[in-house]
């Protein structure tokens, strides 16, 4: 298994992968607005997973989904790793990462440039004057409705029951619809969509084998 060093060094060659440090962000991604053309070279939709760490909800949501595109954003490039190596050596060329705070998210997509997003088991940040970092913060969704098409929706996955609450409220206040919640999503899917079972992140697994609910919601901003 490669060093952290070494995943950092192969982070940086990888074509699936790039990187928005803080003292770029003024300039903006070099692929933003571009990403169709000049990185998957189609037109199909692009979808985000947030906070994606080693990539499995990408890589199996984009295994699953060949026509369409799909962009992991994690700023621990060595987890990236694991997910971008995979993308590359199975030839999985509906696949990218980004190596970058989400705080600086709109500064990677274009307006309208984003169909859909996935958060899957953020930091709950559990004290209450941390709320304003959590991923589902009105602030966070501000900037995702920049580039996020209208209609777009955001999907949430995540063992902690104050975190999933906090954002139901949050869709409420701010008006947004919600397509369906559920605080157990193993033993109530009434979409039957068998991808928010199947597909798993590592966290996913530890705190199932912890024996903690699973909570999903769905949403679309307003």
């Amino acid at each position: 298994m490669p060093s952290k060093i070494e995943k950092f060094e192969a982070f940086n060659s990888f074509a699936n992968c790039s990187f928005l440090p803080f003292e770029k962000i003024n300039e903006g991604h070099p692929l933003k607005g571009k990403w169709k053309t000049n990185q998957f070279k189609n037109n199909n939709p692009i979808v985000l997973e947030l906070g994606c760490g080693r990539g499995e909800y990408t890589i199996g949501l984009a295994k699953n989904h060949p026509e369409k595109n799909f962009i992991g954003v994690d700023i621990k490039g060595n987890r990236i790793w694991t997910g971008a190596k995979e993308a590359i050596d199975t030839k999985m060329n509906n696949v990218a990462f980004i190596r970058t705070r989400i705080d600086f998210i709109e500064h990677c997509f274009a307006e309208n440039e984003v169909d859909e997003i996935w958060i899957t088991f953020p930091d709950p940040q559990p004290n209450k004057p941390s709320t304003r970092k959590r991923l589902t913060n009105p602030m966070f969704l501000n900037r995702y409705f920049k580039f996020l098409k209208p209609g777009g929706r955001i999907h949430l996955k995540t063992d902690n029951t104050g975190f999933y609450e906090y954002t139901l409220e949050v869709v409420a206040e701010e008006k947004h619809k919600l397509i369906w919640s559920t605080a157990d999503l193993y033993h109530h899917n009434p979409s039957g969509q068998k991808e928010l079972t199947e597909i798993q992140t590592y966290y996913e697994n530890l705190f199932s084998a912890k024996g903690e609910k699973i909570k999903y919601l769905c949403f679309e901003k307003k």
